[in-house]
């Protein structure tokens, strides 16, 4: 008996001291984003009744043979970008997912032209922890001082990824992540730090055989426009005006910049367009226009098109799978699951979302 409690003993030691270990990021919007598993569930559930059409439409959705080498995704609240979502993350099946987010509170950290990461064991999600793969710590040793900023306090504060994070587990439970956000940063510098993170993660392909869109993937978190002239810190982003006119043509020209730089093949060209069209010449940290994921795209497709050069793979295709507005569709039910809304929705308040697919 004596044994068998000292074996005991030492095994809630063992367990206390693997506790203390960890360092589990904690999910930090519980309104606009599932953060329990029943939540998670019924909202899953209620997409695939209430968007069934909308679904069907999608090119690709219900094509099995599908697996993203890369991945566009918004993160907005669940009631408004809903069905967005699973259209991304049904076909993310890699192991090992390369997350690039948006850094929305860069400015109070005073942090740019930075890859932003965090020393994270696992991330809290519906259904538990996911991993933080090893490749995050080997990333964070690879990359030079001057490029990656290491605080857990900016990867808590930032909601871009967690957004993700129920949908990775729903559709890819057994994945783990590699998560980074990015603040403002030049398009020179976006050049620079993608080439080098890519040859990084290419030197981890190569060593480990890993197959891109089996093994590993990269999603970029976006959100498209910012729209409207209301509840926007007092700025007017609306240079259309806010009538059914001036709904109709900003909308417009959201898909030219889809249609121009996100899709089709994937081109340095495209990437510098994309940045001309939402980042001021004269000043990269401001607006031209208020697309939300104006540096986690071009770092992204920066990223997946010096990847396709140093792997010798065929270029990417970018796939569009669907452009909806928070104003376009109706809103999902969740309030009767805890959830709701974090920013309103209508003429004056609007944001774009757009999901695009790479292999």
């Amino acid at each position: 008996m004596r044994y068998l409690l000292f074996g005991i003993l030492i095994l809630i030691i063992a367990t206390s001291c693997n506790n203390k270990k960890e360092n589990i990021r904690v999910m930090i919007d519980e309104v606009g984003f599932a953060t329990d598993s029943t939540q998670m569930d019924s909202v899953v559930a209620r997409i695939d009744r209430d968007f069934e059409i909308q679904l069907k439409n999608i090119e690709g959705f219900y094509d099995s043979s599908i697996s993203w080498k890369a991945a566009i995704s918004p993160h907005d609240d669940y009631a408004y970008a809903s069905y967005l979502y699973p259209a991304v993350f049904k076909n993310v099946k890699a192991d090992v997912l390369f997350l690039i987010g948006v850094f929305h509170k860069a400015r109070h950290f005073d942090t740019y032209d930075a890859i932003v990461m965090g020393n994270h064991t696992a991330w809290a999600g519906p259904y538990g922890n996911t991993r933080v793969s090893e490749y995050n710590q080997k990333l964070i040793k690879k990359l030079p001082d001057s490029v990656v900023v290491v605080k857990d306090t900016m990867m808590q504060v930032e909601h871009s990824l967690e957004a993700l994070l129920p949908f990775i587990q729903y559709y890819n439970p057994d994945a783990e992540i590699v998560p980074m956000i990015i603040p403002y940063a030049n398009l020179n510098n976006m050049e620079t730090f993608s080439r080098q993170l890519a040859e990084i993660i290419a030197e981890f392909a190569e060593d480990n055989e890993w197959t891109w869109g089996e093994d590993f993937a990269l999603v970029i978190s976006n959100d498209a426009v910012h729209y409207g002239d209301e509840n926007w810190g007092g700025n007017d982003y609306a240079p259309y005006g806010t009538d059914a006119s001036g709904y109709r043509m900003a909308v417009e020209h959201e898909h030219r910049i889809i249609d121009s730089c996100l899709v089709k093949e994937l081109t340095e060209n495209k990437i510098i367009r994309f940045v001309d069209y939402t980042v001021e010449t004269d000043d990269y940290k401001q607006y031209k226009w208020t697309w939300c994921g104006r540096y986690s795209i071009p770092f992204g497709l920066y990223t997946c098109w010096h990847l396709q050069q140093l792997l010798g793979e065929p270029g990417l295709n970018g796939n569009f799978i669907e452009y909806a507005t928070s104003i376009d569709h109706p809103i999902l039910k969740v309030e009767d699951l805890g959830m709701g809304v974090t920013a309103p929705a209508h003429d004056h308040h609007w944001v774009g979302y757009t999901a695009i697919g790479y292999r």
